[in-house]
Parts: C-alpha cells; sequence; structure tokens
C-alpha cells in the first residue's frame, strides 16, 4: 500500500516504521529458525522488503533555476529508491526531500518495495551464523541472500539505463548498495558504521593515529564541542573520564586487527571527525571510499606523506594538490585518466587558510614551505627503479610530488559526488639523493605529524560553515539524481 502525498518528515517517519517492519521481522523469522528450524511462510518473506520513496515532479511552466549543487531535479517525472536504516539518514533525507517540496512542489510517496532485504544485514555482528550448527547454506534456501548481481554503482558511473515505465534514480545508491557498504565499513575499520562522521580525514601512517588520539583527549579533557572518541574494536572515551582509565582504553584497543582502522570524534551536533588510516596504496584509498560514500560525508581529505620532485623542497614542507597525473590504473575504467580531476575551491582555500592559521607564516614564508602543483599518484611504491621511463611524463606533468593514494580518493570524491582534497608532508626527495631511511623519517615524523593534522582538523574547522557552497556543481552531471 502507498502512502501519497506525504510531508518530508511524515515520509521519512513512514520509512523508519516500514523498515523497521521488514528487519524485525526477517530477524524475529531467523532466531525461530535457528532454534526451532521452522522456515518463514511466503507471507512472512514477502515481508522481508527494503521500504521505496518515491518523489514525483509535476512541472508547470518554467523549470526554477537553482543554484544549489543537490536537491535538483534534471526535469518532470516520477523519482523513486530503496532506503535502509532511515533513522540514521533521517536528517539527510529530510533536508533533500525539504528542498524539492519547496522549489518544485514535489509530491512524495512511501512503500513497501520488493527488493528483500539480505538476511546478514540485520545480524548486527553475524554472530549467530554457525548457532546450533546452522549454516549459511541452509539459511540461504529459506531466506533472502547477499546477490552481487543486485549490488553495483550503475547509477554513480552514468551505466544505468532507463526504461519505460520505470522510475528514474532518486539517490546514487539504493538501499542494498547501502547495506552491503555498511557491513564492510565494519569489517575494514573495526567501528560500527554508525560511528562514522560526515568529516572525514585519511591518511597512510599509523603516526597520523596517535595524534589524533592525543588531540582528540585533549579536546573531550577541555571546552570543546567534542563529546567522545571512539576506538577500534569498541573502546570509547567521553568526557569526564579519568586520565588513567581512557589510556587503558587506548591500550586495549584491538586496532591492529583491522585492516583500515578507524576514529571517530564526536560532537552533539553530529559534525564530528574520522580520522581513518587508510594503509598504503590506491587499492585501500578505492576501497575504503567506495564504502565511505554510501554515508555522503560532507568532504574527505588525505593527509598523508609524499616524495617531493623539486630540489627547492624540504623535508616537512607541505604539498597542496591542484591536480593529479593519475598512474594508479586503479579507476582508469570507470573515470579513466584523460577525465580532469577539478580542484574544488572552498576546499583548496580552506586547506591553504589552514596552513597558514597552524604554522604562523604568511605571504613569502608560507610558499616556501607549501607548493601548489600536481600529485603523481602510482601503484609501484618502487617506481624509482624506473627511472628512466618515468622522467618524461614526470617533467611533462610539472608534478611536484609523488604518492600511492591521492589521485585515487579525489578521483573517488569526483567520482561519487563527495567533496575532496590533498594536503601532503614530503617526507623524503627521491630524485635529489634524500631517501627515506629509518632514522632520517624518525626525525621527520616527530618533528611534523602533529602540525600536518592540525592543519586538516583546521580545514574541516573552516569548512564546517559553508557546507552548501562545499557541495559543487563541479561534481554534478547532467543527468544527476536529485539527493546529494
Amino acid at each position: 500500500m502507498m502512502d501519497h502525498d506525504l510531508t518530508p518528515e511524515a515520509a521519512v517517519d513512514r520509512l523508519k516504521t516500514l523498515h523497521a517492519e521488514a528487519a524485525g521481522g526477517l530477524k524475529s523469522c531467523l532466531e525461530r529458525y535457528f532454534d526451532t528450524r521452522q522456515p518463514p511462510s511466503d507471507a512472512e518473506r514477502r515481508s522481508f522488503c527494503y521500504p521505496e520513496l518515491r518523489v514525483e515532479y509535476r512541472a508547470a511552466g518554467i523549470q526554477p533555476r537553482i543554484a544549489r549543487a543537490y536537491a535538483k531535479f534534471q526535469g518532470p517525472g516520477t523519482y523513486a529508491t530503496t532506503v535502509t536504516h532511515p533513522d540514521h539518514f533521517s536528517r539527510y533525507l529530510v533536508d533533500q526531500l525539504r528542498y524539492l517540496v519547496k522549489d518544485y512542489g514535489a509530491v512524495i510517496s512511501v512503500a513497501r518495495s520488493e527488493q528483500e532485504i539480505p538476511y546478514p544485514y540485520v545480524l548486527e555482528h553475524g554472530d549467530d551464523l554457525g548457532r546450533n550448527g546452522v549454516t549459511a547454506a541452509e539459511l540461504a534456501l529459506h531466506f533472502p541472500t547477499p546477490r552481487l548481481a543486485h549490488v553495483g554503482d550503475e547509477i554513480a558511473d552514468g551505466l544505468w539505463e532507463n526504461k519505460p515505465g520505470q522510475p528514474l534514480p532518486l539517490a546514487l545508491f539504493d538501499a542494498v548498495r547501502v547495506d552491503y557498504s555498511l557491513k564492510r565499513l565494519q569489517h575494514y575499520t573495526g567501528t560500527n558504521w554508525r560511528a562514522v562522521q560526515p568529516w572525514i580525514l585519511l591518511t597512510n601512517y599509523h603516526r597520523y593515529v596517535d595524534q589524533f588520539v592525543k588531540w582528540g583527549l585533549e579536546q573531550i579533557a577541555g571546552d570543546s564541542p567534542y563529546a567522545s572518541l571512539l576506538l577500534p574494536g569498541g573502546g570509547k572515551i567521553t568526557r569526564g573520564m579519568g586520565a588513567a582509565e581512557a589510556e587503558a582504553i587506548i591500550s586495549g584497543s584491538q586496532w591492529h586487527r583491522f585492516q583500515m582502522p578507524a576514529y571517530h570524534l564526536t560532537r552533539d551536533d553530529g559534525q564530528g571527525v574520522t580520522l581513518v588510516n587508510i594503509g598504503v596504496g590506491p587499492s585501500n584509498a578505492k576501497n575504503i571510499t567506495d564504502h565511505l560514500a554510501v554515508l555522503r560525508p560532507h568532504c574527505w581529505l588525505m593527509v598523508g606523506h609524499c616524495g617531493g620532485l623539486r630540489q627547492s623542497q624540504r623535508i616537512g614542507d607541505y604539498v597542496l594538490a591542484h591536480g593529479y597525473l593519475r598512474q594508479d590504473r586503479i579507476l582508469d575504467s570507470l573515470v579513466p585518466p584523460e577525465i580532469p580531476i577539478p580542484a574544488l575551491a572552498e576546499v583548496q582555500v580552506a586547506l591553504q587558510s589552514a596552513a597558514a592559521h597552524v604554522t604562523g607564516e604568511r605571504g613569502e614564508a608560507l610558499k616556501e614551505r607549501l607548493r601548489t602543483g600536481t600529485v603523481v599518484t602510482n601503484d609501484d611504491r618502487n617506481w624509482e627503479l624506473r627511472w628512466s621511463q618515468e622522467l618524461r611524463r614526470i617533467n611533462l606533468s610539472r608534478a611536484i610530488a609523488v604518492d600511492m593514494e591521492s589521485g585515487t580518493i579525489a578521483a573517488q570524491g569526483y567520482r561519487l559526488r563527495v567533496p575532496y582534497g590533498t594536503l601532503l608532508c614530503v617526507s623524503d626527495k627521491p630524485l635529489h639523493g634524500e631517501i627515506k631511511l629509518p632514522g632520517a623519517a624518525n626525525a621527520f615524523y616527530d618533528r611534523a605529524v602533529g602540525e600536518h593534522l592540525l592543519i586538516g582538523l583546521e580545514t574541516i574547522e573552516q569548512l564546517r560553515g559553508n557546507v552548501g557552497q562545499l557541495h559543487s556543481r563541479k561534481l554534478r552531471s547532467f543527468d544527476e539524481p536529485p539527493f546529494r
């Protein structure tokens, strides 16, 4: 049964009810099966479906001209998407719908869809699997299972084909794609996906984690908007906790058990910061951003190390990427290398302003430490061993630094419509005899990591007040789904 002509708030409330009924019914039937081997009835099985949100735009006259980059219709029609966890996404959903109703007079409807919820997505930790000898193969006989044929990025990648009578996409990701990534996030980061904050820092060295934890503890202990620090494995440090107790929780964190451990500094207004140590390489960079994107963060920033390619650079200098020579190869079929990845003005300005604020340097003094230009992102850490082959491309690109993640993260932001930016710190100069050796590296880490992280955090502080402009039209296609 379809509920028609709902307000944004009523629509989200109805989505919550339908999702709770479907997920709760599925989980209840699973519990019964674990205990009694009684499968769900046909009627019960039909109830295991995500809710669907539909928005109809009936154009009357000239279409409004909206400067905003999101919550826009490309033309009249019916737009739809399935929705998961509407309780978590309620603020996002209401914000998008309010704009569409206010500016276009959109009509909102909600109903149960025909897209089934795969049973693993209602098991919070998957601990029940195997209970009483029940196997995954046995459950697949009676319950909906994850099917990769139903999970994809066709909408984001411009591969979705409209069929006559079929609604247009309302969002980049449907419910089953979102749920797939939410489970992946928990697997890789060691934290509940609900803990991920809308402002994200990505780094490629654990020492940034140490500085983030230290800074987070200072914020929680002082007079700041931050309320808690969530650690991989489930540790939580809250305001008012004693130093000894907090240190014990940090020491007990099992971060090393997770491939890309995440740390979340929360605020009561929901505008906290997440730091993810993605490790080294473009594969990890693509992997984690594929999954973070379903949460529709406001921004992700790469703050990590790079090799400086210019003689004038010094160890500890900063590189603000204005462009990328993408040799990561992992996205070549999705975003071919000839597609330009534009710098986002709002992010670039905030990064440079934050660098000035944290270092206390201005004008020429700042220029001596912070270079802007092209970053080469390579999929081979030992690219130096084929220098004779790399020489011409680096010269033609006028690149000033090389790393293994930044171009991937920027291209993923472009592809998945998440604002992005890169500020790197020079840890070695491979072309000029200053290679990364243990002693030199340690001295660099001790001196530079803390300041670099503070610049990333200050950048987020500056961007918080400019969210509307941050979501740039540079990231939107001509046939973009309405939702951000």
